[in-house]
């Protein structure tokens, strides 16, 4: 077992067994792997039913032992769809971080226009920027990120390029991630405030974006759309 599948599965395994909805927990997993109920439920030789119960509550807790199996399962069918995630979740310590920090961190194989991103993810444009294409994107806690993290730390964000969008979720108005940007240079291509609309946004975020060159926008849609939406873009 390599190192990142075995830190992987050690932090799902954990995430469901201390959790307080541990079905919830596996959902979110299952769901984060692309993995359907039925293809888990193949994998592990039982009904689609047994999964959906786990999920949903109506079976008792699961314990270590199928926690075990359907962690080992999900890996299993990652690496046999090519190892996207595991892979993913490599680069994501390799930058220095967890995965409670940086939610998804991507490179691009080629340029892509910043309009197709945001017509990807539902985005609107508060904001354009000095430049109008990217080559990755890394999705980010913004609290957790803000709270942890300094000046230094949040450089590495980049990943291997500062010609990427930052998309910041868990934000309000989008004050923080903001001024934080202040503090770090060079700026990245653009700044994606997620979970709010224009109405909500912080009244100084445009003038902040204009005065470091970046483009900002704002986008409500769905995480798990949104990132899925995002990971397409570097196939």
């Amino acid at each position: 077992m390599t190192d990142a599948r075995r830190t992987l599965a050690e932090q799902i395994a954990g995430e469901i067994t201390l959790s307080d909805d541990p079905g919830a927990t596996l959902r979110k997993w299952r769901t984060d792997f692309d993995v359907s109920q039925t293809a888990l439920a193949d994998h592990l030789d039982v009904s689609s039913s047994v999964i959906s119960d786990y999920e949903s509550g109506r079976r008792e807790n699961p314990g270590i032992g199928v926690v075990r199996r359907t962690v080992t399962a999900l890996l299993d069918i990652d690496q046999q769809r090519g190892g996207n995630r595991i892979r993913q979740y490599a680069r994501v310590l390799s930058a220095g971080f967890d995965s409670t920090i940086v939610n998804d961190l991507r490179e691009y194989p080629t340029s892509v226009p910043l309009s197709r991103l945001y017509d990807a993810i539902d985005a609107t444009e508060i904001a354009s920027g000095a430049k109008d294409e990217i080559t990755g994107h890394t999705v980010i806690d913004s609290i957790e990120a803000i709270t942890r993290l300094s000046s230094e730390e949040f450089y590495r964000l980049y990943g291997q390029s500062t010609s990427r969008a930052l998309v910041f979720t868990n934000v309000t108005r989008g004050e923080s991630p903001l001024v934080a940007m202040r503090v770090v240079n060079p700026t990245p291509n653009a700044v994606v405030l997620h979970g709010l609309d224009a109405d909500d946004l912080w009244e100084h975020a445009s003038k902040m974006a204009q005065l470091d060159g970046f483009s900002l926008a704002v986008t409500d849609c769905d995480k798990e759309i949104m990132v899925d939406a995002m990971r397409d873009l570097a196939v």
